[in-house]
């Protein structure tokens, strides 16, 4: 099931907010979207869970983004939603 845009940007919005339990908490429930699982990528990189992190960079088919800031990164897929690039949903 794809997650919402509008949940997309509210997830990377709260971790943008430093919420990174609220945002992983709406990421969870669209395992199988891919941009989801790349903010879920990010979430486990910011809480230091790399392992975790990587396995969810794998299902988002974004491994070349592993050593990305994640304040950064987070914007490019903010940037991504809100213009529809980046291979977003």
């Amino acid at each position: 099931m794809n997650m919402p845009k509008s949940e997309l940007l509210r997830a990377t919005d709260l971790a943008l907010a430093d919420q990174w339990e609220a945002a992983h908490e709406v990421v969870q429930a669209y395992d199988d979207d891919p941009t989801a699982a790349w903010i879920h990528a990010v979430l486990h990189k910011i809480e230091g869970d790399l392992g975790n992190a990587r396995y969810w960079y794998q299902r988002a088919d974004r491994m070349s983004h592993v050593t990305d800031k994640p304040r950064a990164e987070l914007a490019v897929i903010r940037a991504g939603l809100t213009t529809n690039e980046h291979g977003c949903n």
